[in-house]
């Protein structure tokens, strides 16, 4: 995963994200447990965690529900791709960039 790279603090000064993905805050920075610091190929979200970020809503997580499985505990396991993430792979790039815009939360971008 390429977090390292997407993450912004300005005393550690990083560089600009990978492939036009959004900047995240170090997970130190983000205010509440339940929002996730960044998203990976597979995502386990906790019931607390949907809830926070409003998954699932069927008129906008259609594509992500055909790969979400939900746990006996009521969180969801959530798969962005079929395959694993390869960011040179525009189809993938365009998933994980649209999961970061329908979560504008996760990496403490804003506020739930």
């Amino acid at each position: 995963m390429r977090i390292a790279g997407q993450t912004v603090d300005p005393v550690h000064k990083p560089g600009i994200p990978p492939q036009e993905l959004p900047a995240l805050k170090f997970p130190e920075k983000i205010r509440s447990p339940e929002i996730p610091y960044c998203l990976g190929w597979l995502n386990y979200w906790s019931a607390a965690t949907a809830q926070t970020l409003g998954f699932p809503e069927a008129s906008r997580d259609a594509e992500l529900l055909t790969r979400a499985r939900r746990t006996l505990s009521g969180g969801w396991i959530v798969q962005l791709t079929a395959a694993p993430l390869d960011l040179d792979d525009p189809a993938h790039l365009d998933a994980l960039l649209l999961a970061y815009a329908r979560f504008p939360e996760i990496g403490g971008r804003s506020a739930p």
